[in-house]
């Protein structure tokens, strides 16, 4: 079997995340294995013992995530499934960077581990939040964002109605309010600690990218496309990259757009939840995009 893999972000971790994976597959309890070692504490406690409020802590759920759709990847290799692309959605594309042979898997590991520290006290060090507008064209939401005074600007297109700002608390609840004056259906906050791809993670960024100039980065050895242009990934600088990366927009419905128009229509979302599977169906009824999160999932889509 041969499909794209999409790989989530933040927001979907849950109590007991990857444990069939774990219990089922050598190699996903592998990948379990290596990131406990790695990161110097167990990952599989932490994915199967720890409570939602632990989990959401964007410095345990960005190991947590990565770790799962790695083991999940890794179970569907193991049945023979080949992937000819991939993406992930913000800290997904970290998975899609070890995916594709950018990075070796320790190398990922160390790095998401940087990413979450970095970004926690990000948040922790700023009062920000994020909220995705509902039912209004992106347009109108940039030029409301554009008005508003302080920090506030859309940061992940996911698909068309759906659109995520993020910025300073008090920017972004006026910015949500003028959004639903201008014909929003909803503008609904997220269950998130800080204003993520903007401004006010630079000093994180630039850490990051301090961090990664002393990993080792390859060409991708499949095509992986990128959530800052939505283009395919092609860049001369890896840490440089890193550090725009956690600054811009995810330019998730652009990014499956130009996916779909090389011809990757069937894709796989490996990892926690369904939530790139809920875009996709709004993106374009040409693509099929299935969830692979427990070992459920793995058997049904090899069989």
């Amino acid at each position: 079997m041969i499909c794209t893999a999409f790989f989530p972000g933040q927001g979907a971790q849950h109590p007991d995340m990857g444990h069939s994976l774990y219990d089922n597959s050598a190699a996903a309890r592998n990948i379990f294995d290596r990131a406990s070692e790695i990161v110097g504490y167990s990952v599989s406690d932490l994915c199967f013992r720890s409570d939602k409020e632990e989990l959401s802590r964007t410095v345990n759920s960005q190991i947590a995530i990565f770790t799962c759709s790695m083991a999940g990847l890794a179970a569907l290799r193991e049945r023979g499934v080949q992937i000819d692309a991939c993406a992930g959605f913000s800290l997904g594309e970290y998975t899609a960077l070890a995916a594709s042979g950018v990075l070796s898997l320790e190398d990922a590991i160390r790095l998401v581990q940087r990413r979450g520290e970095l970004m926690q006290q990000a948040a922790d060090s700023t009062d920000g939040c994020m909220a995705a507008v509902l039912g209004l064209d992106d347009a109108t939401v940039e030029q409301i964002c554009a008005q508003i005074e302080g920090i506030v600007l859309p940061v992940n297109y996911n698909c068309d109605g759906q659109l995520v700002i993020a910025g300073e608390r008090e920017a972004v609840t006026a910015a949500a309010a003028a959004c639903k004056e201008a014909g929003a259906r909803r503008a609904v906050p997220l269950a998130v600690s800080g204003a993520f791809h903007t401004p006010m993670m630079e000093s994180a960024a630039a850490q990051l990218r301090t961090f990664a100039e002393d990993l080792t980065f390859h060409a991708p050895e499949i095509p992986l496309y990128t959530n800052v242009t939505g283009e395919l990934l092609d860049v001369p600088q890896y840490p440089e990259y890193l550090e725009r990366h956690m600054v811009s927009p995810v330019r998730w419905k652009h990014l499956v757009q130009n996916m779909m128009a090389d011809g990757h229509t069937n894709a796989l979302e490996i990892g926690i939840g369904k939530t790139l599977t809920g875009f996709a169906r709004r993106i374009s009824r040409d693509l099929t995009c299935r969830v692979v999160e427990t070992m459920d999932d793995v058997t049904a889509v090899t069989e």
